[in-house]
């Protein structure tokens, strides 16, 4: 697809003015955000995303409509999987509910600018080295069977086995009795498994921060010194970790479609209604067990198809995966997921239900 330097500004401008009549609707005042309010607004930027597609399907034909179609549902999925761990930092960090909208609001601008820097990358390798796809393709097989061995081993979710200790005391103020059994299986991973940690932790030797919050304000004045509030830490800690995410993320679009307007739109896009989709999940999140069976089966397809594409362009005659065909894998596997999930808690729900039932007559 020729995107031309006009399109690629007016497509930037445009996504700042989405976001800023998000912040200013939405985000500007600090409330507890509700169910009904956390549907609306994904429900709206759902729409914005297949207005899009509908767009370039109009001006840029089937083939870049189903390529940013395969791209949205796969990083929207994975992002999904991205949750889990934004659920763990807000616990650490013991964000008030009222602020937790604008810490993922700036946290996810925060990696949106980083994923862009991804994908120029990425883009930029693709156009240099052609074997790259070998890379890519490798990658992402591997990362599907770390996903799966992760699953078996009772680390649910990729992102759990993420720690996000820190420093300062209000990281720490929290409730131990408002972990389940699960949440608390999840946190017992290797620590040094998680970069931001380091990251974060020579931010904080460099900068001194209060240990307690100011508000939405992200530096404050104390005795004459300047200190920064531990939400600007938080937005760091969420914006950053997402950086780990796009390891993956980003080859496993890349591997649908190398166009890198496509690729930047789909992952903009599926940013963007991610702290919508935090508040509207809620609970439900927990009740995804086989989410990671599901992310294993997409990325390791991907991978598959990007090796399969970089040997046919080596000249080995090999098929290719179609964009049509992807597409309905990466639809049919989460829909399998998505209802298995659902079944296996709920088998799970009646089984303790059972439990508690024989346990109050003994």
């Amino acid at each position: 697809m020729d995107v031309s330097l006009t399109l690629w500004v007016l497509t930037i401008l445009g996504l700042c003015a989405l976001i800023a009549v998000d912040f200013l609707i939405g985000g500007r005042k600090p409330h507890e955000v509700s169910i009904r309010e956390a549907a609306v607004w994904t429900a709206v930027w759902m729409a914005l995303a297949a207005l899009f597609c509908g767009g370039l399907l109009v001006f840029g034909g089937g083939g870049a409509a189903g390529q940013f179609a395969a791209g949205f549902i796969t990083e929207k999925s994975l992002s999904v999987d991205n949750l889990f761990v934004f659920v763990l930092i807000m616990t650490k960090f013991a964000v008030p509910l009222i602020y937790q909208q604008r810490v993922l609001l700036i946290g996810v601008l925060i990696a949106l600018v980083l994923r862009a820097v991804f994908i120029a990358a990425g883009a930029a390798m693709i156009a240099s080295f052609s074997w790259i796809f070998y890379v890519f393709g490798a990658f992402l097989v591997w990362t599907a069977w770390k996903l799966i061995q992760e699953a078996r081993s009772g680390t649910t979710h990729k992102g759990h086995d993420r720690d996000v200790h820190h420093g300062h005391d209000v990281h720490d103020v929290h409730d131990e009795d408002d972990h389940d059994e699960g949440a608390e299986d999840r946190e017992c991973e290797e620590p040094e498994e998680y970069e931001e940690n380091r990251l974060l932790k020579a931010f904080e030797k460099r900068v001194a921060a209060t240990d307690r919050y100011h508000g939405t304000r992200l530096v404050v004045r104390v005795n004459g010194r300047r200190l920064v509030t531990p939400m600007l830490i938080v937005m760091l800690a969420i914006g950053t970790t997402d950086v780990l995410f796009a390891l993956d993320s980003i080859p496993a679009i890349f591997g649908l479609t190398q166009d890198p307007y496509i690729v930047f739109t789909a992952n903009a896009f599926a940013l963007m209604g991610l702290r919508q989709l935090y508040f509207l999940l809620g609970g439900l999140l927990k009740r995804l067990v086989h989410l990671s069976y599901g992310l294993s089966v997409i990325l390791g397809f991907i991978g598959v198809k990007l090796v399969l594409h970089a040997l046919h362009e080596s000249g080995v005659g090999v098929p290719e995966i179609s964009t049509p065909v992807s597409l309905g894998v990466i639809v049919g596997v989460l829909a399998v997921t998505t209802a298995t999930s659902l079944l296996a808690s709920r088998r799970e729900a009646r089984a303790g239900h059972a439990r508690e039932r024989e346990h109050a007559r003994t």
